[in-house]
């Protein structure tokens, strides 16, 4: 498989300051159903109080139940169910309870994410962030594929800048040889992006499409596992807690998954990488923003889906 989609932007209108609910403004989504994993923290949250706002109905899938039944208190059309990613007898009994239910879904939107944690293994021993933010995402979509396929349903993993540090270890995914939370971090965003590349190529002739983006940079409990001295470290803070950098709000972060989800600027667009509510450009030298050519190889992209068939046990499409 060879096909490359074009990263081109199409000047959508939006830009890095529009929010969810801007982007959402002319969008009727009544009678539409979302799922939206994280969809009570953070980005998460504001993607979902978007999505209801303009008419649908969201599912959120938790790791802490109640936690996420307080956050969503005053949402209405939303319901939550238990859902670990880490755990894929989690996402199995998850995904069987959705798929009795008979419902259609409309947009599936992979939000949730671990960032920069201590060294946590998982599973057989899998590397906590590659578990999460991938391989259980990855499971979840082909569980859920007998709800996903009949709407065609749009399918958006959430990435991040974070990808521009590796693309796949392919000799050490699991960091057998020693842990860098930033490295692990890094591939497992490399990871979300070529799984919509693969999965659009797979889904695109059923009527399905897939996206991943980068949110942008928003202070959010993803940055639970950093101190104030690695923030300061970083560049984002100085040592008076003023910002040194750009950070959107969540419901700016929000903006562009939404529009992933929902915009028909998108039509026949799929597989591609996007920021700021465009498609990004192909990354080139050190300059900030885009998508590194990793990240959208169709040949790594097709690896890493049977890599990850073979370690989850599940691929809709085989």
């Amino acid at each position: 498989m060879t096909r490359r989609t074009a990263q081109q932007k199409i000047g959508s209108g939006f830009g890095v300051d529009s929010t969810a609910a801007e982007v959402l403004k002319d969008i009727d989504l009544d009678g539409k159903l979302a799922l939206v994993t994280g969809g009570y923290s953070g980005i998460g949250l504001e993607t979902t109080r978007a999505l209801v706002g303009a008419g649908a109905r969201v599912v959120v899938p938790a790791r802490r139940p109640e936690a996420a039944r307080e956050a969503l208190a005053g949402i209405d059309r939303t319901e939550v169910a238990a859902l670990d990613l880490a755990d894929l007898d989690s996402v199995r009994a998850f995904a069987d309870g959705f798929l009795d239910s008979g419902r259609t879904l409309d947009m599936v939107i992979n939000s949730a994410a671990v960032m920069a944690c201590p060294e946590t293994r998982v599973g057989p021993g899998w590397e906590l962030q590659f578990a999460t933010n991938h391989l259980g995402h990855y499971a979840l979509v082909n569980r859920l594929w007998p709800a996903i396929e009949p709407g065609g349903a749009r399918v958006v993993a959430v990435s991040s800048g974070g990808h521009w540090r590796t693309g796949i270890r392919w000799e050490d995914p699991f960091f057998k040889t020693g842990y860098e939370k930033w490295t692990a971090y890094g591939q497992a965003k490399t990871a979300n992006v070529l799984f919509a590349v693969h999965l659009d190529a797979l889904a695109q002739d059923r009527g399905v499409r897939a996206f991943a983006l980068n949110p942008g940079g928003i202070m959010t409990p993803l940055q639970r596992h950093l101190t104030r001295e690695e923030m300061i470290e970083r560049g984002w803070f100085d040592a008076d807690g003023n910002a040194l950098m750009h950070f959107k709000t969540p419901e700016q972060g929000a903006a562009t998954q939404v529009w992933a989800a929902t915009s028909p600027q998108l039509a026949g667009k799929g597989g591609t990488y996007l920021e700021d509510c465009d498609v990004a450009e192909v990354a080139t030298g050190d300059a900030p923003g885009g998508v590194r050519d990793y990240a959208i190889d169709p040949d790594q992209a097709a690896r890493l889906w049977a890599f990850s068939a073979e370690l989850t046990g599940v691929n809709a499409f085989a």
